[in-house]
Formats: C-alpha cells, sequence, structure tokens
C-alpha cells in the first residue's frame, strides 16, 4: 500500500469507529430499528446519487437482487440491529472490541466452507488468542450471570462478528460485479426489508421529534459511516487487496475507544485492554505479516 492508502485505511477506521459513537448518541432518543432503518435509506440515496453521477444504472436481474437481499440482511439488517441493540446496555468501545472479532471467525468460516483456505498455524494461533480475548472481555458472566444484563449485548456483539463472516464468505459471489453496484444493492434491499419493520414495531410517527443532536449523529452515520465508508473500502481493496483492508479492524477499536471516553465520558477497564490486546494479538496473526517479517529478521541475524 502507498501513503494515500495508508491514509484512506486510517480515514475508514475512524469512519467505522465513529459509528459505534452515534450508535450511543442515537440510541439515547431513538429506538433501534429506527436509527438502522434511517441509516441504510439514507445512505443508499447517497450511493445513488453516486452512480446517477457517474452515469452507471443499477442492474434488472432477478437473481441479482435476491442475492443482494441475502447480502443485505447478512452484511447490514442482523449486524446493525444486533449492535445498536447492545448498545443500549454496553458501551460504545466494548462493542467495537467485541466487533473486531469478524476476521476471527471469517477464517473459521473459509476453513470449513472452502477448500482452498484452510487453517494454518498462524491462523489457528490467530483464532485461539481472538477467542481467548473474547472470554477475557465477557468474563465470568458467560458461566453465569455475573455480568447482569450485559451479557446478552456483549454476545449479540460476538454474533455480530460470526455473521459478518458469513456476509464476507456469501460476498464472494459479487466479484464480477464493480463494487459500488453491490453496496449501493445491498443498501437498497436493506431499506426494503426494515421499512416494515420499523414502521409497524417503532411507530415513528408516534416517536418525539429527535434532538439537533440525534439528527446531526445520523446523517452523519448515514452520509460518513456508511455511504463515503463503503467508498473507501471498495477503493482500498481494489487497489491493495483483502488482506490489507484488513488491517481496519486493528484500528476501528482505537477510534471508537477514543471518542467514547473522550466525548460519552464512558470508562476504558483494565479488563477491556486486555481483551483488545488479545483480539489485536490475534488479528496480527492471521494477518501473517508481523510474525513473518519478525522470522525474517531472526533468520538474517543468524546468517
Amino acid at each position: 500500500m502507498g501513503m494515500r492508502e495508508w491514509l484512506l485505511l486510517l480515514l475508514l477506521s475512524v469512519l467505522w469507529g465513529g459509528s459505534f459513537f452515534f450508535f450511543k448518541v442515537l440510541v439515547a432518543e431513538l429506538p433501534t430499528l429506527t436509527i438502522v432503518f434511517t441509516r441504510v435509506l439514507l445512505a443508499g440515496v447517497v450511493l445513488h446519487l453516486v452512480m446517477l453521477a457517474r452515469r452507471e444504472a443499477m442492474p434488472s436481474s432477478a437473481q441479482l437482487w435476491r442475492s443482494f437481499f441475502v447480502m443485505g440482511l447478512l452484511n447490514n439488517v442482523l449486524p446493525f440491529v444486533m449492535l445498536v441493540w447492545a448498545e443500549t446496555k454496553i458501551s460504545s468501545g466494548l462493542a467495537s472490541i467485541l466487533n473486531a472479532t469478524t476476521p476471527v471467525f471469517s477464517v473459521l468460516a473459509a476453513h470449513f466452507f472452502t477448500t482452498h483456505e484452510k487453517l494454518t498455524w498462524n491462523k489457528g494461533a490467530g483464532v485461539l488468542f481472538g477467542l481467548l480475548g473474547v472470554l477475557v472481555l465477557i468474563g465470568p458472566s458467560i458461566l453465569v450471570n455475573a455480568g447482569g444484563d450485559q451479557l446478552l449485548p456483549e454476545l449479540a456483539c460476538v454474533m455480530t462478528a460470526v455473521v459478518y463472516s458469513l456476509a464476507g464468505m456469501y460476498g464472494r459471489r459479487f466479484r464480477a460485479i464493480p463494487s459500488l453496484t453491490v453496496a449501493t444493492g445491498q443498501l437498497t434491499a436493506s431499506t426494503v426489508m426494515l421499512a416494515p419493520l420499523a414502521l409497524l414495531v417503532d411507530r415513528p410517527w408516534q416517536l418525539p421529534n429527535p434532538s439537533a443532536h440525534a439528527w446531526s449523529a445520523l446523517i452523519c452515520l448515514a452520509v460518513f459511516s456508511t455511504a463515503l465508508a463503503y467508498i473507501i473500502y471498495f477503493r482500498i481493496l481494489a487497489v491493495a487487496g483483502a488482506t490489507n483492508v484488513m488491517l481496519v479492524t486493528l484500528l476501528v477499536p482505537v477510534s471508537a475507544i477514543l471518542l467514547g471516553v473522550l466525548i460519552l465520558n464512558e470508562s476504558f477497564t483494565a479488563q477491556a485492554l486486555a481483551g483488545m490486546l488479545l483480539i489485536g494479538l490475534g488479528l496480527t496473526a492471521i494477518d501473517g505479516r508481523l510474525p513473518a517479517a519478525i522470522r525474517s529478521r531472526l533468520a538474517h541475524a543468524n546468517r
């Protein structure tokens, strides 16, 4: 990756880390389904406008649109709903750390559902460190309900990572389709799926008018943390590949934690730090480049 790609990667981590911050602001005023529906609706509109400006048309294939609906369910509807609901109970920093285990579950999914991406020693070590980090974060509440009402939200964040990994597996079928088209299609499908749920469950017309802070958070969440983030993500993916873009998972919790501590006055415990370090160590092992560089230097020093 060149300097431009590294800067884009840093910007992407801030945008996605900011989504956890915006969730925390919004759950104080709006119900979960309304937040998620508004996010995908506004982001989808923005991406449709981008496609219109580029004079690109959406496909009309019914089979492809069925795939967009499945992708939207796995990549937007389920994970967004679980994350927003989880942040009604736990801090944005903790939610972001647990969600950072997505590559860990992606490695496991690839091992069981593909024939050419089996576990290696470094990936296996990464999975173990990542899962250990999750256990440290959740703590004894996974065995006994010592964490009170935090256990289910924490498990929801872990399930979000699992669903994201399945979305990554399913998304491989879109390799021949422009990335902007896939992003726009899945957000459009997500909007269609969420509209009746938000209307029937939340009855948004009966809700109090959101404050200016909530509206600002909604717009920033949709425009910057979703639409712009997708554009940057696919830019890095096209130039530097999937392995490089995965590095963003190491940076997102840092952005989310800093925003939570500095603006929302959330606490950052030693337990959270230990869990984040273990997950970071696991992701580094899965990525493989740092261990390879260390082995190379040691071999060179021993010559």
